[in-house]
């Protein structure tokens, strides 16, 4: 049942905020959903903590933001001789690449298959770096150990060719060529760049930059709008004006429900019709993602025309992952943390409260 009770937009901020915080470990890594779920959401994805830490940072909470990415670093050290064995030859296996879950308190990969191949997931991270360190300046990149792995993800990136390789992508099915990865790869590369003592190759930017506007405004060969291109508008703000535009119209005409945004057409995931078609499952952080987008564009009362939709969609135990199609009916990803967080942000940009008392 949908909660219905009113609450200050104080509240709600510190609600969820509350709700987010119980999905960290001690590690500093977050689980994707609640910890004792069944589905598997337990573990912690890279891409996963990349969004869930977003809401920390934009309310200043950095000791939250650096347990969170040095126990990032110390996964890609655990795994250095795995990236070291990519860079000397592209990888021609799954299990070469780079895994995008990990367990949230050993850091060691799970091996079964789940679309391994994830490279927005690298890109994110060496965006993030970049970003924490260049434009908040907030020291991330501590030892040298740190400056060494984080050269090897660029170097990575360049052994895979990001920029033309098929992988899964944000919702880790079908390998294609994805824009939403290769904008996040590019992105990350151009991020990262602006650290003191990080080589990036200009041509390894412009590779991406060259292939995503091939690409775009698809998502891939396969898929024409879909919510993961919503990252590249933030964000990654890798997009031209007419690409952001194009990428807007496209998924609130074609993927835009009552309680969120269906990733893509035909998406099989949750699908509430026997066949597998026509009844997608609608993503509530879609609401919130993009009520951030519309915020940054200065387009107000969009921005709180879905803000309130996504407050429609909390349950008690917070935003799900999704609801079933047309249905009051949400899966039992609930909370998902990604769907919190960008929801901590959307409603923090429109009333600009900074609680820096809350959490110290």
């Amino acid at each position: 049942m949908i909660f219905k009770k009113r609450l200050t937009h104080d509240d709600i901020i510190k609600m969820h905020l509350s709700i987010l915080k119980k999905l960290q470990y001690s590690s500093g890594l977050f689980a994707a959903s609640k910890k004792n779920v069944n589905t598997g959401y337990d573990k912690a994805w890279l891409r996963d903590n990349f969004y869930e830490c977003l809401a920390f940072e934009i309310l200043g909470k950095w000791s939250i933001v650096h347990k969170t990415y040095r126990a990032i670093l110390d996964i890609f050290l655990k795994h250095e001789y795995k990236i070291d064995w990519a860079i000397r030859e592209k990888p021609d296996a799954k299990f070469k690449y780079i895994h995008a879950r990990y367990h949230p308190k050993t850091f060691d990969e799970f091996w079964d298959e789940w679309g391994n191949k994830q490279n927005d997931s690298v890109g994110a991270i060496l965006f993030k770096l970049g970003e924490i360190q260049h434009v908040h300046a907030q020291e991330i990149l501590m030892k040298e150990d740190d400056y060494r792995i984080t050269q090897k993800l660029v170097h990575y990136l360049e052994s895979i060719e990001y920029w033309h390789d098929r992988d899964s992508g944000m919702w880790e099915e079908d390998e294609e060529i994805h824009a939403s990865s290769v904008g996040a790869c590019a992105a990350g590369l151009q991020m990262i760049k602006k650290i003191k003592g990080i080589e990036v190759p200009s041509s390894l930017i412009q590779k991406g930059k060259e292939s995503l506007s091939y690409l775009l405004p698809r998502e891939s060969e396969r898929k024409f709008a879909d919510l993961a291109l919503l990252s590249l508008i933030w964000p990654y703000s890798i997009v031209t004006k007419k690409q952001e535009e194009d990428i807007l119209e496209n998924v609130e005409y074609h993927l835009l429900r009552k309680h969120g945004v269906i990733r893509y057409k035909n998406d099989y995931y949750y699908n509430k019709n026997p066949d597998g078609y026509s009844e997608e499952a609608e993503w509530t952080m879609g609401l919130s993602w993009l009520a951030i987008i519309h915020e940054k564009l200065g387009n107000k009362e969009k921005a709180e025309e879905l803000v309130e939709k996504a407050k429609a969609c909390m349950t008690k135990r917070g935003l799900p992952e999704l609801y079933y199609s047309n249905s009051d009916l949400a899966n039992e990803n609930t909370p998902l943390g990604w769907s919190e967080s960008l929801f901590v942000i959307a409603l923090h940009d429109l009333t600009k409260k900074h609680m820096k008392n809350f959490f110290g």
